[in-house]
């Protein structure tokens, strides 16, 4: 299922500019003169701020050039697996560039259907703006045009999600993953206006749904309100483990032109969330398990009860004590474990995997074939 970038009328103006300046060649970002456009229209104080919006800021806009033809191109998003990635790191908690680059090649040969990076499992909360401007670029080089990359650029706030989603866009992302801003608890008017807002910066966007963690509930309604409202909104990552939140969306957005893609946020309840209806899952699961987590979904996908029921219960172990511990602690040890990754290490104040549980995890893996 496809998705497309939605230009506004700023949009359409500069477009016609740069028809009409034929000769015209920025040079510079790498992304469609579109969105750039868009951004220096409707965003121009948003990227002179940006190194005063986080930590450690870093130039953008110009990664994507160097990294292949089709860094302009949106690769649409779609139903599958989509794993929820963890970024790899050396015992000294150094990016590891290697394993990333390892991980990724193994998820082409897997037939992931979508990369999610730096969201919660990859400890995006952790993460320089210069570390992610690597990571995606990385990520750029190895998957692009084979595998869409959905980028997490949630955050509590409204100003570092702008800069994180510009970022994606420049170095070359087909689609941003925008939680609900945690711990403050906007009221749904706040949620509709934040999502329609980061929409408007001109990538494709997932709202993440995530209560368990953010203390904030999108409901259903509101979910349906932001999608009417702004086109591009593509999908929600839902992750309350309710399966009964498929239909209630369904039957609140049958109008919009594009039914939104709705993907299951809970390995333990991700099949039944694509038999009741939905189009697939960001997985944790899958970051060890990739070839089945995929087959399991198109399974799912095609109405096969029977061969989904035998897929997933095999990994039901993995489903369950791949959070024994905060994730990402147990995937990356899993990781670890299977050779696919140098060090379980994560940063504080995370910790790697505690003694007490590798038993846990490994007679997990052992039970699901993985070891």
């Amino acid at each position: 299922m496809g998705v497309q970038m939605y230009p506004n009328r700023a949009t359409a103006a500069a477009l016609f500019t740069i028809l009409a300046l034929s000769f015209w060649d920025d040079g510079a970002s790498g992304f469609s003169p579109i969105a750039k456009s868009a951004r220096q229209t409707k965003n121009m104080n948003d990227q002179s701020n940006t190194s005063k919006l986080l930590s450690s800021p870093t130039t953008i806009g110009t990664s994507a050039l160097s990294l292949g033809s089709n860094v302009n191109e949106i690769n649409p998003i779609k139903a599958g697996s989509t794993v929820a990635l963890i970024t790899p790191m050396t015992p000294t908690g150094k990016i590891d560039f290697p394993s990333l680059r390892r991980l990724l090649q193994f998820h082409i040969e897997s037939q992931t259907d979508g990369i999610c990076i730096l969201g919660t499992t990859g400890e995006a909360s952790l993460l320089t703006m210069d570390e992610r401007k690597s990571i995606l670029d990385v990520a750029v080089q190895e998957v692009k045009g084979q595998i869409p990359i959905l980028v997490g650029t949630g955050a509590i706030d409204p100003n570092a999600v702008k800069a994180m989603t510009l970022q994606a866009i420049d170095c070359g992302c087909d689609a941003s993953l925008v939680v609900t801003p945690p711990y403050i608890k906007p009221p749904a008017r706040g949620l509709i206006n934040h999502f329609t807002t980061m929409a408007e910066l001109g990538l494709p966007l997932v709202i993440y749904n995530v209560p368990g963690r953010t203390s904030v509930d999108i409901l259903p309604a509101t979910i349906a309100a932001a999608a009417h409202e702004h086109p591009g909104i593509v999908g929600v990552k839902e992750a309350t483990g309710d399966v009964s939140r498929v239909s209630s969306i369904r039957s609140l957005t049958t109008d919009l032109a594009t039914p939104l893609l709705l993907y299951s946020g809970d390995d333990s309840s991700q099949r039944e969330f694509v038999l009741e209806g939905g189009d697939g899952c960001i997985s944790v699961t899958a970051n060890v398990a990739p070839g089945r987590m995929h087959e399991m979904i198109m399974a799912a996908l095609r109405g096969d009860k029977e061969e989904a029921k035998r897929i997933d219960d095999r990994l039901a172990a993995v489903h369950r004590d791949i959070f024994c511990e905060a994730n990402p602690i147990p995937a990356k040890w899993a990781l670890s474990r299977i050779g696919m990754v140098d060090s379980g290490y994560c940063r504080p104040p995370l910790m790697e995997l505690a003694e007490e549980y590798h038993g846990v995890v490994e007679e997990a893996l052992r039970g699901s074939g993985l070891l």
